[in-house]
């Protein structure tokens, strides 16, 4: 069997919240709470993946990257565009509304009220 990503845990300050606000601009599914007391609130990544954001005394900042398709990555910045998010190329600039990626054609990163650092790459 191959190694392959289950899940993980996104601290966050409002775990529905920051699902909600990750969910809707990835174009991904929010799944019903989890765990005991529903203390998870999983967004769908992909068939074997999930994102599950948990509410945390006085979380850190995380950074997730994902690679994605040009049709994908147009349709995220353009949710990004139409919420008024800001996003950048560069990670010490997650607002310079640029999207001239230093390791791909195109990329951007946007953060969460948490602090956590989205950063998604398209090879065109």
């Amino acid at each position: 069997m191959t190694v392959t990503l289950n899940h993980t845990i996104v601290p966050a300050t409002d775990h529905r919240e920051a699902a909600r606000f990750f969910a809707s601009v990835m174009g991904l599914e929010e799944l019903p709470p989890a765990g005991r007391n529903g203390h998870f609130a999983p967004v769908r990544v992909n068939d074997t993946l999930t994102l599950d954001f948990m509410t945390v005394p006085d979380p850190e900042g995380h950074h997730l990257a994902f690679d994605v398709d040009p049709a994908t990555f147009d349709a995220i910045l353009s949710r990004i565009r139409t919420a008024g998010i800001p996003y950048g190329s560069d990670p010490t600039q997650p607002d310079n509304g640029r999207t001239d990626h230093p390791l791909c054609p195109r990329g951007l990163f946007f953060q969460d009220t948490t602090g956590n650092l989205y950063e998604v790459m398209s090879p065109a």
